[in-house]
């Protein structure tokens, strides 16, 4: 089991945004942005393009639910979708608030957020999804 799989699965813990039975997202614990999502399958595959067309479908109609919600909790311009990183063999994409497209810049420094700061915006962005 990856460490994606054991964080949707509650045994590592995380900054939980949304959920279902397919999906889960969680704040990034090295945001390039306050409010920085990830958006994962429960089901461990490797590659987005590995998944077929209907769960891929499914997997976007969640993120965007999830982008919704993080748009209303981190005021921006837009929130950018970015597929990348080569790290974990888990299929994930990352939500970033942003207001200019150097806010998706991963090379710079990461924020510093304290564990309440991180709490509060999952939270707020539960909430908002929830609400929906």
């Amino acid at each position: 089991m990856d460490i994606f799989s054991k964080i949707a699965a509650g045994e590592i813990p995380s900054y939980k945004c949304a959920e279902n039975d397919e999906f889960y997202a969680f704040l990034d614990i090295n945001p390039v942005a306050k409010g920085h999502t990830l958006v994962i399958p429960r089901r461990e595959v490797d590659y987005i393009f590995d998944m077929d067309d209907d769960e891929i479908g499914r997997f976007e109609q969640f993120a965007k639910r999830v982008a919704v919600a993080l748009k209303q909790v981190c005021p921006c311009k837009k929130v950018a979708q970015v597929v990348l990183g080569l790290e974990v063999p888990h299929a994930h994409i990352h939500l970033i608030p942003m207001n200019s497209e150097a806010d998706v810049d991963f090379r710079r420094e990461k924020l510093q957020l304290t564990k309440d700061e991180m709490q509060q915006v999952a939270d707020a962005i539960f909430a908002a999804f929830s609400s929906k």
